[in-house]
């Protein structure tokens, strides 16, 4: 049972939920959600009772010594608000947890009984996929919806993938359904280096949050790991011919079908993006439907450690034909 005892009424909420496992890559949409809840010094507020929710032998409950006292932290998902100041404040409650093992349904049931009781007027759902996409170029992050006026009037897409989804896929339903409007989120994280943490992930999500909702989100030290993390990256590739020729390959795929984004739309984000963070120097209190924004292959247990080899020049077809477009809402 969620308690909200004891939470001030909020201005203009927005809900802002990530969970771990499936649709969470390199942990980047769960690590975007804990980074606002430690810049912002949230407080957790409520947890939906994991008894209800959680397999115990997929995700085992943790034993920790708390003064000399040994406790128990059961694995499920805690909710808490922080509010964004500057000219515009308002809240967002975030909501952060471990994708459930079973009643997916009452899950998000419950979810959506708080939001209503909190006045949550939008949800925002992270995600992160995997995808065949190059680490040294900027992290591809999708905007979808099922609703297609929210679509028009937020610069979105309209999801139209069909196949397998996980907990976000079902949240936006239930969204849907309940006339909550819904977005989600979904950052591609290269196939080849799908370990946790993606630090630069993480920073795309949170830019994207930003354009999204028109705040600003402090941002911490999360450029210069991400930074450290490419780096990291480009020397584990230098070390492996087949690698480096195979990121070379992604490199030239994704110049070739992304040429336009060289101006236009995405100049003008980075320059609104510029302009806010020089105009406000204090820090506010930042596949789904992947199948819009790009080919993402699913994040499996365990991941990949190596990439594939590329294939060759005159082959048309895509690589592993039947992960070429698996990314849901």
């Amino acid at each position: 049972m969620i308690e909200l005892e004891g939470v001030p009424e909020l201005i203009d909420p927005v809900m802002v939920a990530a969970f771990e496992g499936w649709n969470d890559a390199g942990d980047a949409a769960s690590t975007a959600v804990a980074h606002l809840e430690r810049e912002w010094k949230g407080e957790v507020f409520a947890a939906l009772d994991a008894e209800d929710y959680y397999d115990f032998q997929v995700n085992r409950p943790t034993v920790f010594m708390d003064n000399g006292v040994r406790k128990i932290t059961w694995p499920t998902t805690r909710l808490s608000v922080v509010r964004v100041g500057g000219e515009k404040p308002r809240d967002l409650v975030l909501v952060r947890g471990i994708e459930p093992s079973m009643r997916w349904r009452s899950f998000c049931n419950e979810l959506l009984g708080f939001a209503h009781e909190l006045g949550v007027e939008l949800v925002v759902i992270l995600g992160a996929l995997l995808g065949d996409t190059p680490h040294t170029r900027p992290v591809p992050v999708s905007g979808v919806t099922s609703d297609a006026d929210l679509a028009r009037r937020m610069d979105l897409e309209e999801t139209k993938y069909e196949g397998p989804t996980g907990i976000v896929g079902v949240l936006q339903e239930a969204c849907a359904h309940a006339g909550v409007p819904a977005v989600s989120l979904w950052a591609a994280v290269p196939h080849y280096v799908s370990q946790p943490p993606n630090p630069k992930a993480t920073l795309a999500l949170l830019n994207r949050l930003e354009d999204l909702l028109d705040l600003r989100v402090p941002q911490g030290e999360l450029p210069e790991d991400a930074r450290a993390w490419q780096v990291g990256v480009d020397q584990l590739a230098a070390e492996d011919s087949e690698v480096a020729e195979y990121v070379q390959t992604l490199e030239e795929a994704r110049d070739t079908a992304e040429l336009p984004e060289a101006s236009g739309e995405a100049i003008a984000r980075e320059f609104e993006r510029y302009l806010r963070r020089r105009d406000s120097p204090q820090g506010g209190h930042a596949t789904a439907d992947g199948g819009e924004g790009g080919s993402f292959r699913r994040d499996t247990p365990g991941g990949r450690s190596r990439p594939p080899k590329p294939p060759k020049p005159d082959t048309t077809e895509s690589a592993d034909g039947e992960d070429e477009d698996t990314s849901e809402d």
